[in-house]
Order: C-alpha cells, then sequence, then structure tokens
C-alpha cells in the first residue's frame, strides 16, 4: 500500500470530507436515464457502449448522455458534471485500465455522488490498489467499483461483448439497492470478475 499518494488527476483540492456519502440508489432500474462518462483508453467506449446496451435490453434504461473527456487523467469537467447530473439518473464511469485513468474515474464517480447521482466506475483488476488510494484521498476509504480482469485495451471485438455480460451483474448492484447519505459501501464486497470491490 502507498506511504503517499500523489493525486494524477491534478485537481486543486484532492482531499474531500472525510466519509463522503454515497448518493441514494433507486429501488428498481426500469427505465431510468443512463449517463455514461468515459475516457479515450483503448476499448473504454466500447465496452461501457455494449454494458448500455445490456441495460437498455433488461432494465428498459434510456440513454440519456454520453461524455468522452479529453484526456484519461483529467476529472470531469464542471459542465460535464452539471450535464450528467441534470439529465442522468444513474452512470456508468470508465474504464479504469491504468494507473492514472483509473484513479480518475473513481474521482469521477466521488464526484457525481456528491453531486446525488449514483455511480458505478469500472476498474481493471490489475489497478485496484490504486483506485483504493484515490478513494481514501478523496474521503471515501472503502468506495466500491466494479471490477473487469486486466487488460481491456486489447480485447477484440468478441473479447469486449463477453466482457460487458460478464461486468454488468457488478454494475447492476452498485447502482441499484439500499445505499444512501451516510452509508458507505464496505470492503466486504465480491472480489470476482462480474463482481465488486
Amino acid at each position: 500500500m502507498f506511504e503517499t499518494m500523489i493525486d494524477p488527476t491534478g485537481a486543486a483540492d484532492p482531499v474531500a470530507a472525510a466519509g463522503a456519502a454515497l448518493a441514494p440508489r433507486p429501488a428498481d432500474l426500469a427505465g431510468l436515464r443512463l449517463g455514461l462518462l468515459l475516457n479515450t483508453k483503448r476499448n473504454a467506449a466500447e465496452l461501457l457502449d455494449a454494458v448500455a446496451e445490456r441495460f437498455a435490453q433488461q432494465y428498459g434504461t434510456v440513454p440519456a448522455a454520453r461524455h468522452i473527456k479529453p484526456h484519461i487523467n483529467d476529472p470531469v469537467a464542471p459542465e460535464v458534471l452539471a450535464d450528467l447530473v441534470e439529465r442522468c439518473d444513474v452512470v456508468l464511469v470508465g474504464v479504469g485500465d491504468c494507473g492514472s485513468c483509473s484513479a480518475s474515474a473513481v474521482t469521477d464517480g466521488i464526484a457525481l455522488e456528491a453531486a446525488g447521482v449514483p455511480a458505478a466506475v469500472l476498474i481493471s483488476e490489475a489497478f485496484r490498489t490504486t483506485a483504493d488510494a484515490m478513494a481514501g484521498l478523496r474521503g471515501s476509504p472503502g468506495y466500491e467499483y466494479a471490477i473487469v480482469p486486466h487488460p481491456v485495451a486489447s480485447l477484440d471485438a468478441a473479447g469486449v461483448t463477453a466482457r460487458a455480460g460478464e461486468v454488468l451483474p457488478g454494475l447492476t448492484r452498485l447502482l441499484h439497492g439500499p445505499a444512501g447519505p451516510g452509508d458507505q459501501r464496505g470492503n466486504g464486497a465480491d472480489r470476482s470478475g462480474a463482481g465488486a470491490r
């Protein structure tokens, strides 16, 4: 574990208030407006687009907003955050498939939660330590995210499709359920590729 974490997102104030709360979770995902916050890692858009299609098929979610960040390590821009908050009921974030983009994805998920929108962040298995350290730096130790086997960037189209099915249950669990103000997702979650951390 790190003794010191340097924030790779370059944010001016990297330390959030301790014990940052999660946004209230919807009782049902049916018909909700789904947003995507993507980075420029190879296959990130393809994977989350495939997951979004599965959400639409299974729950009838409606595509509401889709933003691609210009750089993998930038935190979500204020105007993009505002758009996601206004137009979406839940948001998928990712893919964290390197150290900087994993730290940035966790930062974005926590920012969405603080703004009142449930977020599910997708992180590659190889960068869990980075994601956990960034969550602690942002005042949300134990923040959960869905885990995808590493790597994502080298997957072919069939691999992306298969991986979308594998991660769907973990992402679904993160967006749906009893979590709300004052609740923290703990460390006892399923750590499998289809689960969440």
